[in-house]
């Protein structure tokens, strides 16, 4: 069933977003997509069902240092990935670059209405094209939505940031959300990583906050969260 969201039809998207939606669009199975998975870092439990409902759907975006289920594996979280996001700080795993080609790349950047500077790091492949998400039109808005104060270098995780992203450019998709677990444990100091070790949760993010927007976003029909 397609969700609307009026928020987001009440006016024609700005030039940057239409071109923004059409890009992402491209790499999708159907445009627009019409389903949408939105997979987070945490580790899972084994579920064919929930890797076949995200490797079924018509875009699937994927975070930063992301894990994805080996050939011959127990399934988990699926296999395909069509849009990687990620920042400049990321520890990459095996799968963030594999077959980059073929993948759309979305550079999220908030720090740089901070401190952050403009520099690429030179380990990441060389001829790489990526997208930067434009502050303007996501970081500060959603940053508005959880309360921040814009003279505080305070943001969103890359997921809550992506799912925002996805559900302002197709707000008649459905988007699945999971792999995350700032909605059931906003009080964490760690995030756990279905590769690799546990990453500290840096001083920028205010957890409750982001879980009360997610917690919001599911009972207005704008995201469905998937266990």
């Amino acid at each position: 069933m397609s969700v609307l969201h009026s928020h987001s039809e009440a006016s024609p998207l700005p030039d940057s977003r239409t071109d923004l939606a059409a890009l992402l669009a491209a790499y999708a199975r159907h445009d627009p997509p019409r389903t949408v998975a939105i997979v987070g870092n945490a580790p899972m439990a084994t579920s064919a069902e929930r890797a076949a409902t995200i490797d079924g759907c018509d875009l699937v975006v994927r975070m930063t240092s992301f894990a994805i289920d080996p050939p011959g594996g127990d399934p988990a979280l699926g296999a395909r990935t069509d849009v990687v996001v990620l920042h400049r700080g990321v520890i990459a795993s095996p799968h963030t670059f594999a077959d980059y080609t073929s993948r759309l790349y979305l550079l999220v950047e908030p720090g740089r209405l901070h401190w952050e500077p403009e520099v690429i790091p030179d380990w990441w492949p060389a001829d790489l094209g990526f997208q930067p998400v434009p502050n303007r039109d996501f970081t500060i808005p959603l940053n508005r939505l959880l309360g921040f104060d814009p003279a505080a270098p305070a943001w969103s995780t890359t997921g809550t940031l992506a799912a925002y992203l996805v559900t302002e450019l197709f707000p008649a998709a459905r988007v699945t959300l999971t792999g995350t677990s700032i909605i059931d444990r906003p009080e964490q100091t760690s995030f756990a990583h279905a590769w690799g070790q546990s990453v500290a949760v840096t001083a920028e993010h205010r957890l409750a906050a982001e879980a009360a927007l997610l917690r919001g976003w599911v009972e207005t029909g704008r995201i469905e969260v998937l266990g």
